[in-house]
């Protein structure tokens, strides 16, 4: 029976989902308080996970139950989706032996513990032959899932995180925001040399402090902290598991508001992850639509939201207080000034909204050609110099600010990087339409009230999982596919006051 196909399958990758979870927090306690000396035993335990869940979701029977599930016409709509996705999954992974993901996983692993001593030591030479282990393995993931889609290499690896995305549409989108970046960042740099003398908050700000303040923004914006938690990590992340959302960042005593921003950034990770629709969190049906969709929500939260003048009318006064701060650096608009102030730097996890998208640029480019062989990595260090003052007019010091700054690589997340971009304007979209739908949005919060920004998006976003496609979720919720210009518009709004 066809119904019995379709049950089959939803407890086969319900048994999938919790080998998933399993690594999820493993991976999380990695790169939280993990000890070094556990790195090779922890390399093997998480790389036999990823066998036995690569075997699970390429299970020689699957194709059988598909094809017997996808015939029967009393199956519902989230069924019918599900089946879509189990296919898109099934498709992909069986492009590849289970001896590449145990490959792949282990030099990931040893790759992204030597990255961390590299940063930390600026030292690009100490990490190269681990990354080149790296970088062969994913080039063979991209042939192998490439050939079986009619696809490139580095398409392949991008529609891991974005299905159904291509670099030759993105190509044009990033072409197009990179001929528009250098005047309206050189626009918004003579408005903002008119502006008022803006004095800094001056630390040091504890980091228990700076914890205690997160927390409330946390519980602010709707975080369930029964089902998640926050942490330490070198590089501030959302992880975990189903119902378990690990959300992390980073504290500098001398700068409060990095750590602040990463943690309301990794809240709207979380906060999507929360909402995904219970009846399906353990299917293909139940995940975060895409990576673009799920950037989306961590950028409108910080971004859009976040450092909006609403937000930091409520704010201002919080800081205030965790710190023990008065005076003109505290007020509301001079918040303001400082956290939509634009200035190119090395940092992407630190740039600001106008500058971000050059960052990505740069990645995507640089990966591509690392993937197409068209450069050697050997020379990134050298080529990302160039580019980085091509785009941003600066050149890193030392490859700590410069190509070692990002986990992605050497942690095996190539294909990844353009999300990000894609991420924002379709943050700026969502935001748009909400804002335009609800009028209790933004005066809820600028009182602290974020329950009419959160219903709107887990109606829209959150609770719809995987039952849209990408451009289908984004269609419904706005009325429109993917426009850059609303992007644009937001940024010259914000920026330089162009309505």
């Amino acid at each position: 029976m066809s119904a019995s196909a379709y049950a089959t399958l939803r407890a086969h990758f319900s048994r999938a989902s919790a080998l998933s979870n399993a690594i999820g927090i493993l991976h999380w306690d990695n790169d939280t308080i993990m000890p070094k000396g556990a790195a090779a035993t922890r390399a093997e335990s998480l790389a036999l996970l990823r066998v036995l869940h690569h075997g699970q979701i390429t299970d020689s029977r699957i194709g059988e139950w598909l094809a017997e599930a996808e015939l029967d016409s009393n199956l519902g709509e989230w069924e019918r989706a599900n089946l879509r996705e189990i296919r898109r999954i099934w498709t992909v992974e069986t492009a590849l032996p289970s001896e590449l993901v145990e490959a792949s996983s282990k030099a990931n692993a040893a790759c992204e513990m030597a990255w961390r001593q590299a940063r930390e030591d600026s030292d690009f030479a100490a990490l190269l032959p681990h990354l080149e282990d790296v970088l062969k393995l994913q080039r063979e993931i991209g042939a192998a899932k490439g050939e079986k889609l009619g696809l490139s290499a580095y398409d392949a690896l991008l529609n891991d995180y974005e299905p159904g995305g291509r670099s030759a549409e993105i190509d044009a989108l990033f072409d197009d925001l990179a001929a528009f970046l250098p005047g309206f960042l050189a626009e918004v740099m003579e408005v903002q040399a008119r502006w008022p003398h803006t004095e800094e908050p001056q630390g040091p700000f504890p980091v228990e402090a700076q914890r205690a303040l997160g927390l409330d923004m946390m519980k602010i914006a709707g975080f369930d902290f029964e089902r998640g938690r926050l942490d330490i990590s070198t590089h501030p992340f959302c992880g975990g598991a189903d119902n378990d959302v690990r959300i992390t960042t980073r504290y500098d005593e001398a700068d409060f508001s990095s750590a602040f921003l990463g943690v309301v950034h990794e809240t709207g990770h979380a906060l999507y992850e929360q909402g995904r629709p219970a009846a399906y969190m353990d299917q293909p049906v139940g995940q975060a639509r895409s990576m673009s969709v799920h950037e989306s929500q961590s950028l409108l939260m910080e971004m859009q939201a976040c450092r909006s003048p609403q937000f930091l009318t409520f704010a201002a006064p919080h800081m205030q207080a965790a710190f023990g701060g008065s005076g003109p650096a505290w007020e509301a608009d001079s918040l303001a000034r400082l956290y939509t102030r634009v200035s190119p730097g090395f940092i992407r996890v630190d740039a600001d909204e106008v500058t971000y998208p050059a960052h990505v640029i740069l990645r995507y480019r640089l990966e591509k050609a690392l993937i197409a062989g068209d450069m050697k990595l050997a020379d990134l260090p050298e080529v990302w110099n160039q580019q980085m003052q091509a785009l941003l007019g600066i050149t890193p010091p030392n490859d700590r600010l410069g190509c070692l700054q990002d986990i992605h690589w050497p942690s095996g997340g190539w294909g990844y990087f353009p999300t990000y971009t894609l991420g924002a304007m379709t943050a700026a979209q969502l935001f748009d339409a909400a804002c335009r739908a609800d009028e209790k949005i933004l005066p809820g919060i600028a009182g602290g009230d974020f329950t009419p920004l959160l219903a709107w998006l887990r109606t829209h976003v959150h609770s719809k999982g995987c039952l849209l496609e990408t451009g289908e979720l984004l269609h419904a919720a706005t009325g429109k596919t993917l426009d850059a210009n609303i992007f644009k518009a937001h940024l010259q709004r914000r920026y330089v006051g162009k309505d």
